[in-house]
Formats: C-alpha cells, sequence, structure tokens
C-alpha cells in the first residue's frame, strides 16, 4: 500500500483545502488516464468512486489505491445510467469525465451504430454529468470538473472523424462553461486535459498504433490533477503536443486535414 507523501498532501491543502470524506468520481477508471487519476487522487486523501462497465478491472484498481474506494459498474452510454449514478453519488468534490473511446476508418466505411454509441459516451455522458454535476456544485459554491478531450480536439481527425469531432465538443463546452463561471463569481472550477499519445489501451480499441512514443499514463494524471488544483483551464501535457497544439492553431484548416489524413493513415494497423 502506498503512503501519502506529505508534498502531495501539502499540493492538496494549498489549492483544494481538502477535509475530511472529499470525494472525487472518475469515470472510465477501469484503465490508462482514468485508472492513475483515480489512485492518484486516492494518493492525496480523496475518497475515489471508480466508475466503468469493467468490474473486474476496476476491483484491480482499487487495490491499488491508497484510501477508500467505492466500485460503481455503468454504462454511460445509457442516459438513465448517467442519472442513476448522478443520484447516487450527488456530493462529491470532484468529478472527472474520462470514459471515452475512438474508432479508426473512413466516415463513409464505420459502422453508424458503434459511432452513435461513440457520441453517447464521449458526449452525451460527458455532457449530462457535467450539467448535473455544476447545478449541484454551484448550489455549495464549491466543486472541480476535469473533462478529458484531447489533442485531437484542435484538429479536423479524417480517418478518425467522429472521434476529433467529440472531442472538440469537450473542449469547447468546457471553456464556454469556465466563462460562463468567471462572469458569475463562482467558485466552482472546470478544466480540461488534452493530451496528444499515450500509452494506453485506446490505440487498441481504436485500432490504430501511435507513430510517436506516447506519454505515460501516470506521468498525465499528475500533471492533469497538479494543472487542475492551480485552476489551469486548458491541460495540455507534453512539450511537443503544446508544439502541435500552436501549429493546429496557426495552419489553414484545409491543410491541416491533409496533413492529419497523412498522420492518421500510418497510425492503420
Amino acid at each position: 500500500m502506498n503512503i501519502i507523501k506529505p508534498f502531495d498532501y501539502l499540493i492538496t491543502m494549498m489549492y483544494n483545502q481538502i477535509g475530511d470524506n472529499m470525494k472525487a468520481l472518475v469515470t472510465g477508471a477501469s484503465s490508462g488516464i482514468g485508472k492513475d487519476i483515480a489512485i492518484r487522487l486516492s494518493s492525496i486523501g480523496y475518497d475515489v468512486i471508480l466508475a466503468s462497465r469493467r468490474k473486474e478491472e476496476l476491483k484491480k484498481v482499487s487495490s491499488l489505491c491508497t484510501g477508500k474506494t467505492e466500485i460503481y459498474q455503468v454504462d454511460l452510454s445509457n442516459k438513465d445510467e448517467c442519472v442513476k449514478m448522478f443520484n447516487k453519488y450527488k456530493n462529491i468534490d470532484i468529478l472527472v469525465n474520462n470514459a471515452g473511446y475512438g474508432m479508426f476508418g473512413n466516415f463513409y466505411d464505420t459502422d453508424l451504430e458503434k459511432e452513435l454509441n461513440m457520441i453517447d459516451v464521449n458526449i452525451k455522458a460527458v455532457h449530462i454529468l457535467t450539467k448535473l454535476y455544476l447545478k449541484e456544485m454551484m448550489k455549495n459554491n464549491k466543486g472541480r470538473i476535469l473533462n478529458v478531450a484531447s489533442s485531437a480536439a484542435f484538429s479536423p481527425g479524417p480517418l478518425m472523424a467522429t472521434y476529433y469531432s467529440s472531442k472538440s465538443y469537450v473542449l469547447r463546452l468546457t471553456v464556454s462553461i469556465n466563462e460562463e463561471l468567471r462572469r458569475s463569481k463562482s467558485n466552482v472550477k472546470v478544466s480540461v486535459l488534452c493530451p496528444g499519445p499515450v500509452d494506453t489501451n485506446f490505440n487498441n480499441v481504436a485500432g490504430v498504433n501511435f507513430a510517436l512514443k506516447g506519454l505515460s499514463s501516470s506521468y498525465v494524471a499528475k500533471y492533469a490533477i497538479n494543472k487542475m488544483f492551480k485552476n489551469k483551464l486548458i491541460i495540455i501535457p507534453g512539450l511537443i503536443n503544446k508544439i502541435s497544439v500552436v501549429g493546429c492553431k496557426l495552419l489553414p484548416l484545409r491543410l491541416l486535414a491533409k496533413i492529419d489524413y497523412n498522420i492518421q493513415r500510418r497510425k492503420e494497423k
């Protein structure tokens, strides 16, 4: 079992005024970034609710956490299950909307039902949970929401068009909410994590191989949590990822789409 490091505890005290029974809910906590974010939050004193479809994998993650955890099996593509989870766990301090997946292929070839399910998980679930928990947090004038998007949010993404578009939605939604909260002088904070390639099971689900070596999910999780507590709105881990995002903002959209297409073709398994 891990021991809470004094420096980690100090960070939490500084940025979140941690108290007894502080709770975080992490979706997609069974693997990858979600798993490591859950472990990280647990290591700095949070009780963590681990949410995912894969119950057995959640049990493994729970065994790696320092503090108290609770496992919640949920299909986030189902609106009713999202609402049911919210009703069960209304009183939380941090929501991490991490669940999501991708799919590779020409838009005219990919399976419609799989794409609609991806939209339900990547967009609808994030939208529903963000809205429900934001309203609850605003009643108490405290809380944090971390939505996990991707550096894909800044690009058109041919050959992964639906996935890229879904992450663009998450980015724009979070930035828009942040401005509303700022103008209302709310103490509730929102952030959006936009990682590039990360060594996770995402590659296998999407059917791609990244040309560049990905960052470790543990590094991305630690970086994301640290920046979230510093109230950073858009969190971009990794120097190469930061440079690529700047490039996306500078290039004409049609040229960027051509470049993206050539990059995506190299990922195909």
